[in-house]
């Protein structure tokens, strides 16, 4: 380890020892409320007044939205930041620029220059980070901030934007100790990123929360667009490592064919989103009445088919290697793995393995129905507080007739996975971004 590097590893580890993490400690570390923030935010001189900003919520899929959108708008030429989270492998993936993480140095000094404000004022470790993405944005001198919410919406850290368009993926029961008991109630809590005369694109149109939506852009003003009745998938098909569509879109009535290079049946629901998203900001205006941004098809088509290379996207349906099959995703609710689970359905062979962790706050009453019977379980915990203990996760998951043995860490469990399985059986790696994230980096190693 060089002298940058170690000083970088101070830093990130006092923000990691000094700050309350949600990801990996869970409820104790969420603030439900802005004050905070917007004590920080207005130390730092509200840098992201600087910079146009595109606000992306949702119970799944702002991560693939967010990160589509950064590249469509990198190949149109524009300058482009990145705000997302957790991170898998680096603490600077979740602050981009064009694809290039925050620089080592750049974190460093964040935590040297601000120390004394940071132990003032206390922060969570997520309003920390969106406080250092802001600033870093600033000095990069961006055109346009893609920023991912932490949790929910109105008493989100990133709420502090004023964007020029807000996305909300779709709402699904999670986190619901947080944000409500019911899809009206998480939905009332995401659509809080709506502001006033700004367009919102919805990406499911759903019955219990249309009308909470559709309530909140009429007392805003603020145009509202349905993902699902803009553009229209006429076809999806695979070809090699691509997604190919064809899709209906409002600029054209003849399909237009796309190539994504995500997996994942559930990406046919992102790129209708992004494709409704990308249409609005060819038509909003500025202030002098010329449109917010000119991304020509050529862009659209590169930015689909290069989103991994552009912006360095990981875990969503990755395959690790062939033979056996190893396929992992960072789905970790309900809503997410239905698809998830459905897609692994269709992949024929001779036996599924399944390594499985999850963090504790999770509702695996609507989880574990959702997973395979006949697939054998590898029950392990990835390494934070807030992880499962897998002997209970085992326990829990054999009242819904799941077996297997349990694996203390995750390294471990794939390896015995892949040392049982056959060339024709499949590996699964999921329940927890967590677990994902140590199974990708185990991997590369």
């Amino acid at each position: 380890m060089n002298s940058q590097e170690l000083l970088y590893s101070e830093a990130t580890a006092f923000l990691f020892s000094k700050l309350p993490v949600y990801e990996k400690i869970g409820a104790v570390a969420y603030k439900p409320d802005l004050q905070s923030i917007e004590a920080f935010d207005e130390y730092f001189g509200f840098p992201h007044r600087q910079y146009k900003t595109i606000h992306v919520a949702g119970t799944n899929g702002k991560g693939s939205v967010s990160h589509i959108l950064a590249s469509v708008l990198q190949s149109a030429g524009y300058k482009v930041g990145l705000f997302t989270s957790p991170h898998l492998k680096d603490f600077r993936e979740r602050i981009r620029v064009n694809g290039e993480k925050i620089s080592m140095e750049e974190v460093t000094d964040f935590v040297v220059r601000h120390k004394a404000k940071i132990e003032e004022l206390q922060p969570s470790f997520f309003e920390m980070t969106a406080s250092l993405a802001f600033s870093h944005f600033a000095r990069q001198a961006v055109d346009v901030a893609i920023i991912e919410v932490g949790m929910g919406g109105r008493l989100d850290a990133t709420n502090v934007i004023q964007p020029i368009m807000s996305i909300i993926t779709n709402i699904g029961m999670d986190h619901c100790e947080h944000l409500g008991n019911s899809l009206t109630a998480i939905a009332t809590e995401k659509a809080g990123i709506i502001k006033a005369e700004t367009p919102v694109v919805i990406g499911e149109r759903q019955d219990e929360t249309s009308p909470v939506f559709e309530a909140k852009a009429k007392a805003l003003n603020a145009p509202l667009f349905y993902a699902d009745r803009y553009v229209q998938v006429e076809s999806v098909y695979i070809q090699g490592n691509m997604q190919c569509f064809a899709v209906v879109v409002p600029d054209s009535l003849f399909p237009v064919n796309l190539q994504l290079d995500l997996q994942g049946s559930y990406q046919q629901k992102n790129i209708v989103t992004s494709l409704t998203a990308v249409h609005v900001l060819r038509h909003c205006k500025n202030s002098n009445k010329n449109p917010c941004f000119k991304i020509e098809y050529k862009a659209l088509y590169q930015g689909l088919s290069k989103v991994v290379s552009q912006t360095g996207l990981r875990g969503r349906w990755e395959t690790l290697s062939k033979r056996p099959l190893l396929i992992c995703d960072a789905g970790h609710n309900a809503h997410g793995l239905k698809e998830t689970m459905e897609q692994l359905k269709e992949i024929p062979c001779r036996r599924l393995h399944f390594v499985l962790g999850v963090v504790k706050d999770k509702d695996l009453d609507s989880m574990l129905p959702l997973l395979p019977a006949d697939a054998y379980y590898y029950f392990t915990k990835a390494d934070i507080l807030r992880a499962l203990d897998p002997h209970e996760l085992a326990q829990r998951c054999s009242e819904y007739g799941l077996r297997g043995q349990i694996i203390q860490t995750v390294p471990n469990a794939v390896k015995i996975a892949k040392s049982n399985a056959y060339p024709d059986d499949i590996i699964f790696i999921g329940g927890s971004t967590f677990v994902v994230a140590e199974a990708i980096d185990d991997n590369e190693q």
